[in-house]
């Protein structure tokens, strides 16, 4: 089947790479000639464990294509997918939808037999009633259906989502597309993974139900450990205690601090506002959002206990920037918050991030970027880990604090244990949820 995919972003382009892993013929499609330039000559624009290398292998065996032109890409296609950003209008919490209705626009002038039109794009209930409208407006004669197929993949997980997911979820109208989209995901159907035929409202709901309920969980989660904090029990026994219950599940049960990223941050504001138009408040939701903004607060306020009330002149090493390992992603960072506070108290701060340098630098001015954690760590008074990459899991946490001037750390992701920095001869450790270490107390 050849499919057309609009837009290479994250999603649009991880569908496309797997889509054509699946046998498809497929061509992408976007404005940016850089990021064009960029897929043609076999790099990619984003970090994505495996990404480079499905690319590759199916450029190589003539599946995978990516283009400019419209027309060109939807050229004798049965389906093109609609993978363009939605970003959260600011102050508002809408959805952009302005990218998904051009391209709807554009696609409409330029097709020219039966086509069915997904939007994979995370979408506010009725969008995709609004695309049609688009899109008949523009060209009254085409013969087109419109699918909504939301996306589930966890960035630095995102193959693995896609080839393997927990469900699959198409909200069609008509047989004809429901057959469509069954053809195009049809090696998953041969393996057994659920696929849930819907409405294009019920479809729509569930990306951002599904979305609001994680980020709930993750908040949950955090104010729980704020409590153990105040009366001396262990989140992480708290949570293994929860998270075996069945009906609770052990995931996103981890206290850190807040959610970020593409999704959750997006996804939350925007039930929250699809509920306050509708006259269907979201209350968990627009709790949920809250108290995530006052997480991110309360870790600032752990590391100016640990530097005595005061930033000013101290020099803060920080390990990892990024919204979780296994992505470059830095939208909606915890880092995006805590550093400038950091900074702006009068820390030098120095940063370590396997992939978060390039964002980075544009996002959070005035720190120092480091390759290496122990010639950062020289003289430093704090170490913090904000991101749990692998490369910081396995610290030799001995030789950091005898290299720092002050061996503290704040370890907001429950990394190590109070009783792994007092044998490393750390003078104070503090994370998430449990008991603190502090020398001489």
């Amino acid at each position: 089947m050849r499919i057309a995919m609009i837009g290479t972003g994250y999603v649009g382009l991880v569908s496309g790479v797997c889509f054509s892993d699946f046998g498809h013929d497929v061509v992408c499609v976007d404005k940016d000639s850089n990021k064009i330039d960029m897929l043609n000559a076999g790099k990619v624009p984003i970090y994505e464990p495996g990404l480079d290398s499905l690319l590759a292998k199916n450029v190589q065996a003539g599946r995978l294509s990516f283009t400019l032109d419209l027309a060109q890409a939807i050229d004798g296609a049965e389906a093109v997918f609609i993978g363009v950003g939605t970003p959260t209008r600011r102050g508002y919490g809408h959805a952009d939808l302005s990218f998904v209705f051009a391209a709807a626009e554009e696609i409409a002038r330029t097709a020219k037999g039966y086509i069915v039109i997904v939007t994979k794009s995370t979408v506010p209930v009725g969008t995709n009633r609004k695309v049609a409208e688009v899109v008949r407006k523009a060209n009254p004669d085409l013969d087109f259906d419109v699918a909504s197929n939301p996306e589930f993949l966890r960035e630095g997980a995102a193959i693995e989502d896609f080839i393997r997911p927990d469900r699959v979820v198409v909200g069609v109208e008509t047989d004809r597309a429901a057959d469509v989209m069954a053809e195009i995901y049809r090696p998953l159907f041969l393996r057994d993974f659920p696929i849930v035929r819907t409405d294009l409202e019920s479809a729509e709901m569930i990306k951002y139900a599904a979305n609001a309920f994680l980020a709930t969980k993750i908040t949950f989660i955090n104010e729980i450990a704020a409590l153990c904090e105040k009366t001396g029990a262990d989140v992480k026994e708290v949570s293994k205690g929860i998270g075996l219950d069945g009906r609770i599940g052990n995931k996103f049960l981890h206290a850190g601090p807040g959610y970020g990223g593409s999704c959750f941050p997006k996804d939350t504001l925007a039930l929250a506002r699809i509920g306050q138009e509708f006259a269907s408040p979201m209350a968990i939701t627009e709790a949920v959002i809250a108290v995530n903004e006052s997480v991110k607060r309360r870790m600032i306020e752990k590391l100016e206990d640990l530097c005595e009330g005061s930033f000013n002149g101290k020099k803060i090493l920080v390990l990892g920037v990024t919204f979780k390992p296994n992505t470059d992603d830095m939208r909606d960072a915890p880092s995006l918050t805590i550093i400038p506070a950091l900074v702006g108290g009068g820390a030098k701060v120095h940063v370590v991030d396997p992939q978060g340098h390039h964002e980075g630098e544009k996002l959070l001015p005035n720190v120092i970027w480091e390759k290496d954690v122990y010639e950062a760590a020289k003289d430093a008074d704090l170490t913090v880990i904000l991101t749990e990459w692998n490369e910081f899991r396995a610290l030799d946490l001995e030789r950091l604090g005898n290299l720092m001037g002050t061996p503290k750390m704040a370890d907001l992701r429950n990394v190590y244990s109070a009783k792994d920095a007092a044998a490393a001869g750390f003078d104070a450790y503090v994370s998430v949820g449990r008991r603190p270490f502090i020398k001489g107390s």
